[in-house]
């Protein structure tokens, strides 16, 4: 465990590594991918469910919202209780259109949301993630970002994570707790 904590710090302390705060508590404004303005006090009253990443991602983001469409179905009917949302930490490159385009290819209920890089700074430190941009050629670069699914309960607090390729046998069950 220390060998990981200290390769987890090697670039700098890890940051944000509290839980997410309630929705109540929140104070983030971003535009929905139909450029809807949507603020955390919109969620409360409906579980909802958030995945941080962006558009160009190469696997982590195609593979989670793949993973949440499957959930969506697996849960049925129910699954149109939740708050369902991608929000993106490349506020440069994901614009409401980019989102709508790239959400298509997911679930409906699926919406995805943007910023300006305050803005996205903001939600993300409410929801207690990291995300950093990383140069490659040129210039070209990635996101390194939290990749864990946040549930909260429909008044707003926290209920769970789901991280990053969890069996869907304990996914699903995660997110029936938030329902109720």
């Amino acid at each position: 465990m220390l060998g990981l904590g200290a390769y987890r710090t090697r670039n700098g302390p890890v940051l944000n590594a509290a839980l997410p705060l309630s929705m109540s508590e929140m104070s983030w404004q971003l535009t929905d991918h139909r450029k809807r303005a949507v603020r955390s006090a919109d969620w409360i009253g409906r579980p909802t469910m958030v995945f941080f990443g962006f558009t160009w991602c190469p696997d982590v983001c195609p593979t989670t919202l793949s993973d949440i469409s499957g959930w969506l179905e697996e849960l049925g009917p129910d699954a149109d209780r939740l708050n369902i949302a991608l929000i993106s930490v490349d506020p440069d490159r994901d614009t409401p259109d980019v989102l709508a385009e790239y959400v298509a290819n997911f679930d409906p209920r699926i919406a995805g949301l943007t910023g300006t890089a305050s803005q996205i700074a903001q939600a993300a430190a409410d929801f207690r993630v990291s995300y950093r941009k990383v140069p490659r050629d040129g210039d070209d670069y990635t996101m390194d970002h939290t990749a864990g699914v946040f549930l909260f309960y429909p008044d707003g607090r926290f209920a769970s994570i789901i991280d990053f390729h969890e069996d869907r046998r304990f996914a699903v069950p995660k997110i029936r707790r938030a329902l109720s």
